[in-house]
């Protein structure tokens, strides 16, 4: 054991012993203690250097780089206004469609009521005369289904009999004091066919020789995309450049009996006219200056509703006139438009509405017989407290209320009258424009006519299959009820 005791051990063991004995240690001499809070031994100790790597040398040769977000269109920008001439673009015909053999035609042999109520529930097609005109009045939609057939057709329905039996009511044949003025609003639920109708009762109205004006949908009166501005008298809103382009559309849809009309009456207009001039003549020289298009008008409408005089001259003779208003609802509330006091012109302060309500109040006379048809949207329904309040009164009172209704919560039950709501204010001008108004509800087809439109689906080779009782009720019930536009969906537009 002495031996692995070195001699720097014994010194340094002599050293402690003579330490502890005697005085505290030297100054220069560190004291130890259990334990320490200096910040020297506080702080983390500080981390150790990896080894030191060389960055890996770059890859020799071309590599791909792709820009994000960078597309180069080569093909032209569509213009200004092609997007939407391409989605309201109409297409009448398909060429690939199969042509139905023996289809009649909606002519003046069909345009009876008599000839009418024994062709319901068959397909009619539109003659070339009528399909231009009805063209130029707008009245047919992107969302019919024209495009699927080789010619456009429609479907003669009960409804398109009581409108061809009130057309000869209104003309009243040779007796001028047998001639009346129908009136009349169509609605239902989406897709039931109100368009349609309005386009069958103006082909039955070109048919016998009318003249037809169209205002195809109300929310272009109302939404503020054209110009206005207010007229003399301060009250009513001018819109010059609608105006033109519904005159183009009336002399353009009406030419052949607007050109055998003349003017017989001197009216006072920012312009020479010639005395004989014809109807046709005169609204084409409105269409073509937009800021005389409004007193063109009102001389135009002066003209058509003049008494007819048919022992004076030629060219004195006037036929019945035929008014017609799609998407009405738009028109029965406050417009886009602002007057000089930042607030809502009200959609009867713009002129041609007003000209309009006039007619439908009977404020303007229609004494050579004439109709006035309007439908309610569904696709794009304004909201109008008023309109949907005298709709559900004056229908509920051609079905009397006290007779039981089926309501599918309560079943059979006579139900009270719809009150109105006292938090809604009631719109006096669209309740004096209703008040002459009849109400009429367009519903689903019945099952022998929704079998007579399939089975010209069938011929024209868009549904394939026998047409069968089994087939046509189904389809009739998925359409809930025969909704025309339901039993075209699920007829002819849906494939499994």
């Amino acid at each position: 054991m002495s031996r692995s005791i070195c001699s720097r051990c014994l010194s340094r063991s002599q050293f402690t012993l003579e330490t502890s004995a005697s005085s505290p240690l030297p100054l220069n001499t560190a004291q130890r203690a259990a334990f320490s809070t200096t910040s020297a031994l506080a702080a983390n100790p500080p981390k150790k250097k990896g080894p030191v790597t060389a960055k890996p040398a770059s890859r020799q040769g071309k590599t791909l780089r792709l820009n994000k977000n960078v597309r180069e269109s080569t093909g032209k920008p569509p213009a200004q206004g092609e997007r939407k001439a391409f989605r309201k673009k109409i297409v009448l015909s398909n060429t690939n469609a199969l042509e139905v053999q023996g289809l009649q035609d909606l002519n003046l042999e069909n345009s009876s009521a008599e000839k009418l109520a024994h062709l319901e529930g068959q397909v009619l097609a539109l003659t070339d005369a009528q399909v231009s005109a009805l063209r130029t009045l707008d009245v047919f939609k992107p969302t019919q289904a024209w495009n699927l057939f080789r010619k456009p057709a429609t479907v003669i329905r009960k409804e398109t009999v009581e409108i061809a039996k009130a057309l000869e009511s209104a003309q009243g044949g040779e007796d001028a004091n047998a001639k009346q003025v129908i009136k009349r609003i169509l609605f239902g639920e989406k897709g039931s066919g109100k368009t349609v109708l309005q386009l069958q009762a103006m082909a039955l109205a070109l048919n016998k020789g009318w003249v037809v004006l169209h205002f195809p949908n109300g929310q272009d009166l109302t939404n503020n995309q054209t110009s206005y501005h207010p007229d003399e008298s301060g009250k009513l809103y001018v819109q010059p450049e609608y105006t033109a382009n519904l005159l183009k559309t009336i002399a353009s849809a009406n030419q052949k009996v607007l050109s055998g009309m003349q003017l017989s009456m001197k009216h006072t207009l920012p312009f020479p006219v010639q005395e004989n001039i014809s109807l046709s003549r005169f609204a084409e020289m409105g269409a073509n200056n937009a800021e005389n298009a409004h007193a063109v008008y009102i001389a135009l409408m002066k003209e058509l509703t003049a008494p007819s005089k048919p022992t004076t001259g030629k060219g004195q003779q006037r036929p019945p006139l035929f008014l017609g208003f799609d998407a009405i609802d738009h028109v029965m509330r406050l417009s886009k438009y602002l007057n000089s006091e930042a607030g809502l012109v009200h959609a009867h302060d713009l002129a041609l509405v007003n000209d309009f309500t006039r007619y439908m109040t009977g404020e303007h006379a229609l004494p050579n017989g004439g109709m006035i048809l309007a439908a309610v949207s569904e696709s794009n329904r304004a909201a109008s407290e008023t309109l949907d309040y005298l709709l559900d009164t004056k229908y509920g009172a051609k079905t009397n209320w006290a007779e039981p209704r089926f309501n599918p919560h309560t079943g059979w039950k006579a139900e009270p009258m719809p009150a109105w709501s006292p938090y809604a204010p009631f719109d006096e001008r669209v309740g004096k424009a209703l008040e002459k108004m009849d109400v009429q509800k367009v519903e689903g087809l019945s099952k022998a006519e929704a079998k007579g439109l399939m089975e010209y689906y069938a011929l024209s080779g868009v549904l394939r299959g026998a047409v069968t009782e089994r087939l046509v009720g189904e389809k009739w019930s998925l359409s809930g009820g025969g909704i025309i536009g339901e039993l075209e969906k699920a007829a002819v537009k849906t494939r499994i």
